[in-house]
Protein backbone atom coordinates (compact mmCIF):
# COMPACT_ATOMS: atom_id res chain seq x y z
CA UNK A 1 0.00 0.00 0.00
CA UNK A 2 1.69 3.29 -1.01
CA UNK A 3 1.18 6.43 1.59
CA UNK A 4 -0.50 9.22 0.76
CA UNK A 5 2.15 12.21 0.37
CA UNK A 6 0.20 14.92 -1.23
CA UNK A 7 -1.36 18.53 0.40
CA UNK A 8 -4.99 18.71 0.30
CA UNK A 9 -5.33 22.23 -1.68
CA UNK A 10 -7.33 25.05 -1.76
CA UNK A 11 -8.07 26.27 -5.45
CA UNK A 12 -5.11 24.78 -6.13
CA UNK A 13 -2.93 25.97 -3.68
CA UNK A 14 -1.60 23.37 -0.63
CA UNK A 15 -3.27 23.67 3.14
CA UNK A 16 0.04 23.63 4.70
CA UNK A 17 -0.67 25.95 8.05
CA UNK A 18 -3.31 26.79 10.77
CA UNK A 19 -3.90 30.45 8.30
CA UNK A 20 -4.87 28.34 5.02
CA UNK A 21 -6.77 25.81 7.36
CA UNK A 22 -9.11 28.71 8.73
CA UNK A 23 -9.40 30.21 5.14
CA UNK A 24 -10.26 26.72 3.93
CA UNK A 25 -12.93 26.66 7.41
CA UNK A 26 -14.64 29.96 6.47
CA UNK A 27 -14.75 29.54 2.49
CA UNK A 28 -16.83 26.44 3.79
CA UNK A 29 -19.03 28.05 6.15
CA UNK A 30 -19.85 31.10 3.70
CA UNK A 31 -23.15 31.46 2.31
CA UNK A 32 -25.71 32.73 0.31
CA UNK A 33 -28.14 35.06 1.97
CA UNK A 34 -31.12 37.62 1.42
CA UNK A 35 -31.32 41.21 3.56
CA UNK A 36 -34.54 39.68 5.36
CA UNK A 37 -32.31 36.86 6.71
CA UNK A 38 -30.12 39.32 8.01
CA UNK A 39 -32.29 42.02 9.11
CA UNK A 40 -32.59 40.62 12.71
CA UNK A 41 -28.61 40.63 12.67
CA UNK A 42 -28.69 44.17 11.64
CA UNK A 43 -31.55 45.16 14.83
CA UNK A 44 -28.57 43.77 17.33
CA UNK A 45 -26.32 45.69 15.92
CA UNK A 46 -24.01 42.57 14.83
CA UNK A 47 -23.65 43.12 10.95
CA UNK A 48 -20.23 44.38 9.54
CA UNK A 49 -20.28 45.26 6.11
CA UNK A 50 -17.27 44.42 3.68
CA UNK A 51 -16.66 46.44 0.76
CA UNK A 52 -17.02 44.34 -2.72
CA UNK A 53 -13.85 44.87 -3.57
CA UNK A 54 -12.44 43.19 -0.85
CA UNK A 55 -11.93 39.19 -0.50
CA UNK A 56 -14.77 38.92 2.07
CA UNK A 57 -12.91 35.37 3.35
CA UNK A 58 -9.67 37.14 4.16
CA UNK A 59 -11.34 39.93 6.31
CA UNK A 60 -13.63 37.31 8.19
CA UNK A 61 -9.70 35.59 8.41
CA UNK A 62 -8.04 38.68 10.27
CA UNK A 63 -11.56 39.32 12.46
CA UNK A 64 -11.44 35.93 13.45
CA UNK A 65 -7.61 36.25 14.17
CA UNK A 66 -8.04 38.98 16.17
CA UNK A 67 -5.37 40.92 13.97
CA UNK A 68 -6.43 44.28 15.09
CA UNK A 69 -3.98 46.53 12.48
CA UNK A 70 -5.49 44.79 9.85
CA UNK A 71 -9.15 45.12 10.75
CA UNK A 72 -8.36 49.03 11.85
CA UNK A 73 -6.69 49.76 8.67
CA UNK A 74 -9.60 48.12 6.60
CA UNK A 75 -12.41 50.16 8.82
CA UNK A 76 -10.40 53.39 8.19
CA UNK A 77 -10.11 52.86 5.00
CA UNK A 78 -14.00 51.86 4.48
CA UNK A 79 -13.38 48.62 3.64
CA UNK A 80 -15.16 46.77 6.75
CA UNK A 81 -17.41 48.73 9.27
CA UNK A 82 -21.03 48.44 10.60
CA UNK A 83 -23.91 48.27 8.68
CA UNK A 84 -25.41 51.91 8.30
CA UNK A 85 -29.08 52.29 8.34
CA UNK A 86 -28.53 53.90 4.73
CA UNK A 87 -27.38 50.94 3.52
CA UNK A 88 -29.76 48.61 5.35
CA UNK A 89 -32.46 50.45 3.52
CA UNK A 90 -30.80 50.04 0.13
CA UNK A 91 -30.53 46.27 0.84
CA UNK A 92 -34.57 46.27 2.01
CA UNK A 93 -35.01 47.97 -0.94
CA UNK A 94 -33.17 46.07 -4.03
CA UNK A 95 -33.12 42.95 -2.01
CA UNK A 96 -29.33 41.65 -3.50
CA UNK A 97 -27.93 38.17 -3.51
CA UNK A 98 -25.47 38.52 -0.82
CA UNK A 99 -22.91 36.26 0.71
CA UNK A 100 -22.16 36.11 4.48
CA UNK A 101 -20.12 34.28 7.14
CA UNK A 102 -20.50 33.98 11.02
CA UNK A 103 -17.22 35.28 12.78
CA UNK A 104 -19.02 35.12 16.19
CA UNK A 105 -20.29 37.99 17.45
CA UNK A 106 -20.28 38.96 14.17
CA UNK A 107 -22.00 38.44 11.12
CA UNK A 108 -19.67 39.59 8.09
CA UNK A 109 -21.95 40.76 4.78
CA UNK A 110 -21.07 41.51 1.37
CA UNK A 111 -23.23 42.21 -1.77
CA UNK A 112 -22.22 39.42 -4.00
CA UNK A 113 -20.83 40.80 -7.76
CA UNK A 114 -22.91 40.42 -10.82
CA UNK A 115 -21.86 38.31 -13.23
CA UNK A 116 -21.14 39.89 -16.84
CA UNK A 117 -22.66 37.58 -19.48
CA UNK A 118 -20.01 37.01 -22.15
CA UNK A 119 -22.08 36.90 -26.01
Amino acid sequence: MRACTELPTLRGVPIMDETSTLYAKLLGETAAIRWQELQPFFARGALLWVDGQADLIAVAQAVASDDRDQVAEWMAQGVLGRLEDGRAEDLLQRDPQLWAVVVAPWVLVQERALQETLH
